[in-house]
């Protein structure tokens, strides 16, 4: 069993981890393993500069898989939109004779939807059940 590590700030304690898929353009099968690995840079990069921590990182061609761990301070979805913006900003520039290959009228990489799923700690079951238990104020 995980024991979940209760991270503080000055007047919160909190552990906010999500799950967060991205995936390509029309699922286009552009990432290559050179890709793949850069992508993990940069994210793990964003990641410290936002006070968040990448928690795993792994990916197919089409799509990336994260799991971090969120600051309270940050709004998933700004943070998510800074992420796409700022990796195919520079898997573009840094690949762009490959990924020409894959998108040669727009300068794309992701899609514009995402998947971002909370997870973590107890399922909802325990968590109402605690919660209805708690003694009301006579």
């Amino acid at each position: 069993m995980i024991k979940q590590q209760i991270k503080h700030l000055f007047h919160c304690s909190f552990n906010l981890n999500y799950h967060l898929v991205i995936v390509t353009k029309y699922r286009r099968k552009c990432i290559t393993s050179p890709i793949l690995k850069r992508l993990k840079e940069i994210c793990d990069q964003l990641s410290q500069k936002w006070e968040c921590e990448l928690l795993e990182f792994n990916g197919e061609a089409d799509h990336l898989h994260l799991l971090l761990s969120l600051n309270p301070k940050v709004t998933p979805s700004v943070f998510v939109n800074n992420l796409k913006t700022v990796t195919s900003r520079l898997i573009r520039k840094e690949f762009s004779e490959h990924v020409k290959k894959f998108y040669w009228k727009k300068p794309v990489f992701w899609s514009r939807s995402y998947c971002m799923i909370t997870c973590g700690g107890a399922p909802l079951s325990v968590l109402k059940q605690y919660i209805e238990q708690q003694k009301a104020p006579d």
